[in-house]
């Protein structure tokens, strides 16, 4: 007697997904690729949103939730988004940060000067031509960090979908290049817009990375402990003034990134391994979508290339960092004893230079922290700052993508062999 197949199982709309499907998709947010587009998907819905239903948008922006005792936590959503899940991506951030300095190429001066001194440039020169543009009547100096951030996810991704031939150098550049401006960034954050400290409630958070970094060294493991001790930490680092999002670099720079004797992955590469796919697929999307809604006119962006505010913002990423990355990593090659990596040539240094320019997460951070009482000129800022990124971006596409098609000509000459001998023609030409 043959058995009758069994009835198929209808599927749960939205019901919880397989193993094996669960695993495809957090495996997927770990690519720089998807995180891009997620991001570029996020920032579109809410340019639609806040141009088609602007009402509905700022209800949404600004609903309250939370409780109010004792550490003011009653906040609007964009603070929620803001405050709150731009901490995961920092976090993230700082365990790369970690990462670099313990195994990666920071952990080599040798390696890590051309890069470290690109970034440093790139974010000098960019307030620096911001500061001139806006050093006249109606300018607003206090904007000068706006344009000195560069977006990881942003660069990555766009580099992982043009860059299928470039050399692997001009990523590890890139990505130490970045790495190292968003420690810049998050030292401009906690130093120039945080104000009103509440020492009691810093040195309580103080106390508990304190905790927090001796359970870790113990060995003490469990996410039951360590989540709601994380959320204690971010909570009063909220409440005493310092911007939140410092706790989360915090925590991550704390984390051990290297391997000790038997271990596969150490805790921070493991931690990270977990949480980036929250990160790219949830907290960096959400706070795009309540960041990025500016109204979008002809005056709108006519302002941004007539006003000093936008101007300065939109000229120091395109000018600021490129000049400032390629001049800086050039004269550093020029006049001290740091070298080019041998992969790479100076037409691949301009192009991801042009690249650094896209700004995005953390510019349309500090864009709302620089102007907290003037929302017209945080608005007009972060229109500024999604021109001169998308610049940036089409502009570097362009740039990779022919270096890109160099690189490959390089390739299919070493791999063609006209004679059938197993010997690329290349090599035939060099040894003749």
């Amino acid at each position: 007697m043959v058995t009758p197949p069994p009835a198929p199982t209808r599927r749960q709309f939205l019901g919880r997904l397989s193993l094996p499907e669960r695993t495809y998709i957090t495996d997927a947010l770990r690519t720089e690729t998807v995180g891009g587009v997620l991001l570029l998907l996020a920032a579109t819905a809410a340019l639609v949103w806040a141009n088609v239903w602007p009402g509905a948008y700022e209800s949404v922006k600004e609903f309250t939730v939370g409780p109010s005792a004792p550490l003011h936590l009653d906040l609007s959503l964009d603070a929620w988004a803001k405050d709150g899940l731009l901490t995961i991506f920092f976090f993230v951030a700082g365990i790369e940060l970690k990462r670099e300095f313990v195994a990666g190429e920071l952990r080599n001066p040798a390696a890590a000067a051309l890069p470290v001194v690109a970034a440093v440039c790139g974010v000098a020169l960019p307030a620096l031509v911001y500061t001139l543009t806006n050093s006249g009547a109606g300018g607003h100096p206090s904007g000068w960090a706006i344009p000195t951030a560069t977006d990881i996810a942003f660069a990555l991704g766009v580099l992982a979908v043009v860059g299928s031939h470039l050399p692997s150098a001009l990523r590890a550049f890139l990505l130490t290049l970045a790495v190292v401006d968003d420690l810049i960034a998050i030292l401009i954050i906690a130093v120039f817009y945080s104000s009103g400290i509440k020492f009691w409630a810093l040195g309580l958070s103080f106390a508990g990375l304190v905790l927090f970094w001796y359970l870790h060294r113990h060995g003490v493991r469990g996410w039951y402990l360590f989540v709601p001790l994380g959320v204690a930490i971010w909570a009063l680092m909220h409440e005493s003034g310092v911007h939140a999002t410092v706790a989360g670099v915090a925590m991550g720079l704390i984390l051990r990134c290297h391997r000790e004797e038997g271990e596969e992955v150490s805790p921070g590469e493991h931690i990270e391994h977990l949480v980036r796919p929250l990160s790219a697929g949830f907290a960096v999307p959400v706070f795009a979508l309540f960041a990025a809604g500016v109204t979008i006119s002809g005056p709108a962006l006519r302002e941004v290339f007539t006003q000093a505010t936008p101007l300065g913002i939109v000229l120091g990423l395109m000018i600021g960092k490129t000049v400032g990355i390629f001049g800086g990593t050039y004269l550093a090659a020029r006049f001290t004893r740091a070298e080019l990596n041998p992969q790479l040539k100076w037409a691949d240094l301009f192009a991801v230079a042009v690249l650094a320019g896209i700004g995005f997460t953390v510019s349309l951070l500090i864009s709302e922290l620089a102007f907290p009482d003037d929302p017209a000129l945080a608005d007009r800022a972060k229109a500024a700052v999604l021109v001169g990124s998308l610049l940036c971006a089409l502009i570097a596409t362009v740039l990779l993508k022919l270096r890109n098609r160099h690189y490959r000509a390089l390739c299919e000459e070493e791999d063609r062999d006209s004679d059938g001998d197993g010997i690329p023609d290349v090599y035939q030409q060099q040894a003749g």
